[in-house]
């Protein structure tokens, strides 16, 4: 049944309790106070905690719930939540509803299962979550969940949440000092703003419970390209299907009743792909949200008999999926602080807090390509539908030839277009963006904001932004050390800006970041060339980033090694359960189906010169010869695999195994997978085990 538009208001954010309800239930005076805790981060006394506390449970028992959790995201990438009701005994044997402040603030799950990278034993089991105001709570599933950080007993942060809100408090801090300068004291609060663009692949459910490679590892291992992909172009933005759409239509309606602005959807370049965008807001609700739309991608999709896959490369010879994380600035009084403005002094603080992003992006380029290394988005890098692993920046030819003309001290020569001074007279005029989009650039300002292009489609977007925030915050840190100190600041605002310019310009590149020629470019420019994860990560733990997080205290030196720890874990772990699929999928499935298919082969060719000796069996006989050859070609490289895992085991420094998997099991995966490819496209359909490509990618 389709939703009415006029039924849209009324349904979005119906399973919320956001700033509406809390002004309809709370008293005013409690509802003033938790206002002040989310604007500002102060306090919340314990007795108001218990009065929202009390109107929370009542709003949610209305609407028939019985249980409540503390949701919280843990090192896993995806979300954690232990349930509790809200019933409480009474003396005569009954129960009543209740729920205190003391459970809305603070819970204490089990930590002991959770990665935590060395910083707890495993018998050192306690754990805590702590609500986060900032974010609304909402019912899902009958439950009301809390978002909530989560820390150890001694205070270490196990989750994705605490050294996010760490690092918007960074760079709100710093932020605060620059404008300041600019004489702007209106601004009490600058937050950063992001909107998630969501890649993901829809296939027939009873197809992907057929593959144990999709099942357990999110991609298949092994599939002979079809005969058609995506070589027509006739799927992106193409007419979307009856069967997606209504998937499409529940999905918008769940997100809608969880405050998530879903906005656009649309079919994505490959056959089977889908993109959904939502509206910006505040970095801390959108990672909340991204949160919440994948998994809401996921259970809708069973609902509709299919399989949601968010995995970065689910087939070969196919684009994959990312995540292009949009990032901007803003400030309390609705400014976009990345926008040139209308104002000569608007258009110098674009400059300023542009020229900070360049130098971020340049000194802090490991650390951008750490945010988005995983197993799975090693595939996709660098292929034909994602930015390489160079991280680099596009400004547009606009923009890149008005600080060419700064770090030159010349006029910009415009022609046609609108002019605005920027308040020092060696500046140049400023247009107003013309600038097209660059779809090869990882890091690409498009007019008011940053793309982030390199992010995976099941990352969470809590990293990349911690990250952005975090460099961002140290560069604006060095630009107000040294302009509060200034004399003549105009003169010094000029010769930051262009010293910044002259310094940091290799990292902007506006050409195809696709072509041979930028990556020699980019290796004489010096810029890193980090091809995985194994190459990546121990960047993570150079001195210049433990000093970064621990000046800002974004992370301490502690919880930086453990999270290294962890991402090398994750890493090699994907890669042996891959590898380990792939063993089980040849020995069980793929190499009986082949024999079955060459013994009646065998049989045919027998039966044929049985009844006459004459009868040509060239066929047979020839592809008897090569399903032979390469099933022992198989069968050879699968024990090579086997090998090679169980070798590997032996070594228990994580970083060595980290690099033994790169350059040992990955190769041998990929030598698996070359005759096994090669037998499905010789054996008959009858035979073969799995659903091919054909079937799932053209078949919903």
């Amino acid at each position: 049944m389709s939703l009415k538009s006029n039924m849209v208001p009324n349904l979005f954010g119906s399973m919320v309790f956001n700033d509406q309800v809390m002004r309809e239930r709370l008293p005013k005076e409690t509802y003033r106070a938790l206002k002040k805790t989310i604007e500002n981060g102060k306090s919340l006394d314990k007795t108001i905690a218990h009065v929202v506390a009390n109107a929370m449970k009542d709003w949610a028992v209305e609407k028939g719930v019985t249980h409540f959790t503390h949701w919280f995201q843990p090192m896993t990438g995806i979300t954690a939540e232990k349930h509790d009701s809200f019933i409480s005994p009474t003396g005569d044997g009954g129960i009543i509803m209740e729920f205190s402040g003391k459970e809305l603030v603070k819970g204490e799950p089990d930590a002991s299962s959770f990665p935590s990278g060395g910083l707890r034993a495993t018998f050192e089991a306690r754990g805590y979550t702590a609500w986060d105001p900032s974010s609304y709570a909402f019912i899902k599933d009958d439950t009301l969940c809390i978002p909530t950080v989560f820390c150890s007993y001694s205070g270490e942060a196990l989750d994705k949440k605490t050294p996010l809100l760490r690092s918007m408090e960074a760079i709100n801090k710093q932020a605060l000092r620059i404008l300041k300068l600019f004489g702007n004291e209106e601004v009490k609060r600058v937050t950063t703003t992001v909107g998630p663009e969501q890649e993901y692949f829809l296939i027939d459910r009873k197809l992907y419970e057929q593959r144990e490679d999709l099942v357990l590892c999110g991609r298949t291992l092994f599939g002979a390209k079809p005969p058609k992909g995506q070589e027509l172009e006739d799927h992106y933005f193409g007419a979307i299907k009856p069967r997606v759409s209504a998937y499409m239509k529940e999905l918008d309606q769940e997100l809608w009743k969880l405050g998530v602005l879903a906005k656009t959807k649309h079919n994505e370049v490959a056959p089977a792909q889908h993109e959904l965008a939502p509206i910006f807001t505040n970095t801390n609700l959108a990672t909340d949200h991204n949160q919440l739309t994948m998994e809401m991608m996921k259970k809708v999709a069973k609902r509709h008999g299919l399989a949601c896959l968010l995995h970065e490369k689910p087939f070969e010879g196919v684009n994959g999926s990312g995540k292009h994380n949009n990032w901007s600035i803003s400030t309390d009084t609705g400014v976009n602080l990345l926008e040139p403005g209308e104002s000569p002094s608007e258009n110098a603080q674009f400059l300023l807090f542009l020229s900070a992003v360049i130098k971020a992006v340049d000194e802090y380029q490991d650390l951008l390509r750490i945010s988005v290394a995983s197993a799975a988005n090693d595939h996709r890098l660098g292929a034909n539908e994602a930015p390489p692993a160079i991280v680099s920046m596009f400004l547009g030819d606009e923009l890149t030839g008005i600080l060419e003309a700064i770090e030159n001290d010349v006029e910009y020569n415009q022609r046609n277009k609108e002019e605005m001074r920027v308040g020092v007279h060696i500046l140049p005029r400023f247009p107003k963006d013309t600038t097209d989009r660059n779809r090869t650039s990882p890091f690409a300002f498009t007019g008011n904001k940053f793309e982030f292009r390199m992010l995976g489609s099941k990352f969470s977007i809590a990293g990349p932004n911690i990250i952005l925030n975090t460099i961002v915050a140290e560069e604006l840190s060095q630009f107000a050390d040294q302009l509060e100190q200034s004399q003549d600041f105009q003169q010094d605002l000029h010769d930051l800006i262009r010293g910044t310019i002259a310094r940091h310009k290799r990292i902007i590149f506006n050409g195809n970041n696709y072509s041979n020629e930028w990556v020699e470019e980019a290796k004489t420019r010096g810029l890193l060339n980090l091809k995985t994860t194994a190459d990546a990560l121990p960047h993570f733990i150079h001195q210049k980033n433990i000093d970064l997080f621990t000046k800002h205290k974004i992370f301490t030196s502690a919880e930086m090694y453990s999270r290294y720890e962890i991402q090398l874990e994750d890493y090699c772990k994907s890669l042996n359960i891959e590898a380990l699929t792939m063993i089980d999928m040849v020995n069980k499935d793929i190499l009986p189906a082949v024999n079955r298919y060459l013994n009646d082969l065998t049989v045919t060719a027998l039966n044929k010169k049985s009844l006459c000796t004459s009868i040509d069996c060239s066929m047979e006989q020839s592809l008897i010869r090569e399903l032979s050859t390469l099933s022992a070609d198989l069968f050879q490289k699968i024990r090579e695999l086997a090998q090679a895992i169980r070798a590997g085991k032996e070594d228990p420094q994580v970083l060595e195994q980290a690099h033994y998997y790169r350059d040992v099991i990955l190769p041998l995966m990929d030598q698996v997978r070359q005759p096994a490819d090669q037998l499905e496209s010789l054996t008959g359909d009858g035979y073969w085990p799995y659903p091919t490509y054909r079937e799932l990618l053209f078949l919903v």
